[in-house]
């Protein structure tokens, strides 16, 4: 975690850097092979060098990004969570629970999918 302690420092409501924490703590423990890096000013996991997920603070929502053919494979499930989202990115608003469960298959759809991608972003 200590890769992120900068961006967290950054975070100046206590709850909303408490709860990206809690977020980038579980990922961390739940997927051990990910890489914990900052690229573009944010927080992101790879794995052998490519992009799995990334996440931004705003000021109404926490947002993450599994990119574009994940999120249009979990679309529904994202619906159904309550959180909005873009042809990029996902928002869940700050007063919204965490769906972790649907991490835990984004991300492990991820990791599958991009098994044999050797860039950082898919093609």
């Amino acid at each position: 975690m200590e890769v992120f302690q900068e961006y967290l420092d950054r975070i100046n409501d206590t709850e909303k850097r408490a709860r990206v924490e809690e977020l980038l703590t579980w990922i961390t423990k739940r997927f051990p092979s990910l890489v914990p890096r900052i690229a573009w000013s944010q927080p992101m996991f790879t794995d052998h060098g490519t992009f799995i997920i990334g996440f931004s603070v705003a000021k109404n929502h926490l947002a993450f990004s599994p990119e574009k053919a994940c999120l249009n494979r979990f679309l529904d499930e994202v619906m159904q969570a309550g959180y909005s989202n873009t042809k990029e990115l996902i928002r869940i608003p700050w007063d919204s629970q965490v769906d972790f469960s649907l991490f835990e298959k984004m991300i492990e759809f991820n990791i599958m999918d991009k098994m044999e991608c050797s860039t950082f972003w898919r093609k």
